[in-house]
């Protein structure tokens, strides 16, 4: 899954995923992003609200707003995409952000939106994306956004994501950006609501998942690859994620 800290490139820019299970640590980038609820239920939580979204239901995530994945026992698609091709829905909400990002979909706008694909002409990828900001439309209330995302959550997410394979604690952190680590620990679980350390874990094995789902890795190599120095930490931090054993995961994915 490609997520994006820094703003895109002004184009018209689509990516899709679809998933069984998703789970992914506190994020954010500067593109919209909608899932749909294809089957089962997961949560989505949204600037530190949680939103428990079941088949037929979608999220839209504004840009630059902090969000996470947890599920067990669903399937979803996801996209995210550039505020250039919802442009007149952008500009009319620039400053704002809605009090719930959860709405319903029709059945036939949700098989509209799971059928769009990345290669998809730039008229169909807007035309099935205003018809879902307009779903969200119909029972939205919107808040004035902060002025800007704080910069130094945008630091510390962009030094996890150039550092989780190596040295990625608090302490190294503290040297990196120039604060001290107790007041990056509270700051950070008051942004995000997960502590820095359960984020890091987090983001290891979403790396690691995404490894072995795609690849012919082995076990250990994934395991010293996202920073793990003990197998036998990564095993256990691995099945209490995902509740399956990394050999087990990988088998299930048919590798």
């Amino acid at each position: 899954m490609f997520y994006q800290l820094h703003p895109i490139a002004q184009s018209e820019y689509l990516k899709k995923e679809r998933s069984h299970d998703r789970h992914y640590p506190p994020h954010l980038h500067a593109s919209f992003e909608v899932v749909s609820v294809l089957e089962g239920s997961m949560s989505v939580t949204v600037d530190g609200r949680e939103h428990l979204l079941h088949s037929g239901d979608a999220l839209l995530v504004f840009p630059n707003q902090v969000h996470s994945f947890c599920s067990h026992g669903s399937e979803d698609v996801l996209f995210i995409f550039s505020p250039k091709l919802i442009a007149a829905f952008a500009a009319k909400h620039a400053g704002m952000l809605p009090q719930s990002n959860r709405f319903s979909l029709p059945d036939d706008l949700r098989a509209r939106l799971t059928a769009l694909e990345e290669d998809s002409s730039t008229i169909e990828m807007k035309g099935v994306l205003y018809l879902v900001c307009a779903e969200l439309e119909k029972t939205a209330q919107y808040r004035s956004a902060q002025s800007g995302r704080d910069n130094l959550l945008l630091r510390i997410f962009d030094f996890v994501d150039r550092q989780y394979k190596t040295d990625c604690t608090l302490r190294a952190l503290s040297r990196s950006v120039g604060y001290d680590s107790a007041y990056l620990s509270r700051y950070f679980k008051k942004s995000t609501g997960l502590p820095y350390n359960a984020y890091v874990n987090a983001y290891r094995l979403n790396q690691a998942g995404y490894l072995l789902r795609n690849g012919e890795a082995s076990v250990l190599w994934c395991s010293i690859e996202c920073g793990y120095t003990s197998l036998r930490t990564f095993n256990r931090n691995f099945k209490d994620y995902y509740g399956q054993t990394p050999l087990e995961y990988k088998r299930a994915c048919g590798k």
